[in-house]
């Protein structure tokens, strides 16, 4: 009898070993699947790891408690769900008749959680149902707990079951010790993870990007730099729904502007220089119900933060499109520093949005501040009538925040007055967008915008210039070919034509005398999760209306980026 208890118990081991790989596999992946996630400012990957740790207190947890769930069976015809014909009548049968292994659910769980029928009996067995791996384990421990009575008291166990269950454990001895060593493994992974892990509440990310860039044709003679860009952002969540970001960010390459004498083919990733980190950016977005978003904003605020700009090679500088213009819409950009936005859904496929930014908001002199300084006042409204299609309508008022950094000098009125009388004129304007994206197919993305920009002059700071508007146009057809050769990589060109004057009422400031075309052509070749390789070429024809017989202007660039 002794020999006999010896060998039920080391199977008993056997078993909970099994149960026990099963869940810290479980645990395991999940930590696996949130360090291989690619996909930034994610507010999901919080609310995994709240999930890890409730996977974590549940391994932990006694499930003793689980048997408040559950009815003692002493006949299988007491479970109502199950027949006769069913595959596993016989064993079910057999179980409860000979062991009493099998137990019921209780009528109020039926009751609330099944078909709302109170004339379903008190005691099923819900077969096809799933169960968590600590209700099996609650179960299964049950189980063993009334054979192990049932030896303790009469022995009363067929050798067959015996010799049946032996014989699996000889037969599976080598697996069993392989799993042993794994769940060790994976519970040390666990540990360690526990112990190391930088915050429950934040995530670490950063960014590094180096770019080998050439002038490789125009007026000036050609030149190369290798220009970088680094930025580390901390992503924390108090409460699963909502995000604190912080972002400090550091920049050696500022463009080729100085240089070619115009904005167009400003690079994606060129930024003013700061040798030194600095807070780049803080806000904080949180939601309200399920259809209403804020989001506040001290410093490093912008359009793009409030409203989505719906570009398939919107990457932000760090991936998608290597120019500024190919990123997104132009008038996106004027907006940035300080202020609020809001998003609501009426609908599941429509979403409002509107915000206001004002820079500088954190001077007190006059002429500056949150609401006595330059600001801008957007609303945006985005359909997404199929899945696939995203349309988007786009409007922002602006008080001295009309220059996009893009485009001509003479669509950048305030950079050109400052450059040619020493002092920035006044401005105020009116901008209309109208993007789309459009998915055809997992490898083929079209899209494209168009948009307006009114720009008039509130002062001729005694300059023999006249108060007038001008009539601001760019547009631009995109195409992205997303895992183009590998999984990951991307492939991208952009058509169009960055902003410029069409038509001018300030006297001796006319409209640009020529129509630029902006081409533009990269591919993005994704190494590993963390790497990626980016060459391109950007090509101006007939750059700056201002610029008489210039050259095409050719800037190719690599760019490699490092994330983690």
């Amino acid at each position: 009898m002794s020999k006999l208890w010896s060998k039920f118990s080391q199977i008993g081991s056997i078993i909970s070993i099994c149960l026990v790989f099963s869940l810290s596999t479980e645990a395991s992946t999940i930590s696996k699947s949130q360090q291989n996630n690619p996909n930034w400012q994610d507010k999901s990957n919080l609310k995994q790891i709240n999930r890890q740790e409730t996977l974590l207190s549940n391994i932990q947890k006694n499930t003793d408690s689980n048997k408040t769930l559950i009815t003692q069976i002493n006949r299988v015809e007491e479970l109502r769900d199950i027949q006769p014909t069913d595959w596993s009548y016989q064993a079910l049968k057999n179980l409860i008749e000979r062991y009493g292994c099998i137990d019921g659910f209780p009528s109020h769980t039926i009751h609330s959680e099944i078909t709302n029928s109170p004339e379903l009996s008190s005691k099923t067995y819900r077969g096809a149902q799933n169960i968590s791996r600590t209700e099996f384990a609650a179960g299964l421990n049950a189980c063993l707990n009334k054979i192990e009575r049932i030896i303790a008291n009469s022995g009363d166990v067929s050798q067959g079951d015996v010799d049946m269950l032996l014989r699996l454990m000889q037969e599976f001895q080598s697996d069993l010790a392989i799993l042993q060593g794994r769940t060790d493994g994976s519970q040390a992974r666990l540990q360690d993870l526990e112990a190391t892990q930088f915050s429950t509440t934040s995530k670490l990310r950063g960014e590094a990007i180096f770019g080998l860039s050439s002038i490789l044709s125009g007026n000036d003679d050609d030149r190369t730099i290798f220009g970088s860009r680094l930025r580390l952002e901390l992503q924390t969540s108090f409460k699963g729904d909502d995000l604190l970001f912080t972002r400090l960010s550091r920049s050696d390459f500022s463009g080729f502007e100085s240089e070619i004498g115009t904005f167009q083919g400003n690079l994606s990733f060129a930024e003013a220089e700061d040798d030194d980190f600095s807070l780049d950016a803080l806000y904080y977005s949180f939601g309200v119900g399920n259809r209403l978003d804020f989001i506040v904003g001290a410093t490093g605020l912008e359009a793009d933060d409030i409203a989505p700009t719906i570009n398939f090679l919107d990457g932000d500088g760090g991936s998608g499109s290597i120019s500024a213009f190919g990123t997104r819409n132009p008038l996106y950009y004027p907006p940035g520093d300080a202020g609020i936005g809001g998003t609501y859904r009426p609908l599941d496929k429509i979403q409002i949005s509107a915000g206001y930014i004002a820079s500088p908001a954190n001077e007190p002199s006059p002429g500056n501040g949150l609401f006595n300084g330059a600001y801008s006042a957007l609303g945006q409204i985005t359909i997404a009538p199929i899945e696939s299609l995203s349309l988007a309508a786009t409007y922002v008022h602006s008080f001295n925040q009309s220059d996009t950094e893009t485009g001509t000098n003479l669509s950048n009125l305030q950079s050109f007055t400052s450059d040619l009388f020493g002092s920035e004129i006044p401005t105020i304007s009116s901008s209309y967008g109208l993007e789309l994206s459009w998915a055809i197919n997992n490898r083929f993305v079209i899209g494209g915008w168009g948009g307006l920009s009114k720009v008039s002059n509130l002062s001729t700071i005694n300059q023999p210039i006249d108060r007038g508007t001008q009539d601001i146009w760019n547009w631009s057809a995109t195409l992205a070919l997303p895992d183009l050769g590998t999984e990951g990589s991307l492939g991208g060109i952009v058509v169009g034509s960055e902003p410029t004057v069409t038509d001018s009422s300030i006297v001796n400031l006319e409209e640009d005398s020529d129509r630029s075309l902006h081409l533009e052509a990269f591919y993005q070749y994704q190494v590993n999760d963390n790497i990626s390789i980016t060459p391109g070429v950007v090509w101006i024809t007939e750059p700056d209306g201002d610029i008489q017989d210039a050259d095409d202007l050719v800037i190719g660039i690599i760019r490699t980026t490092f994330s983690f």
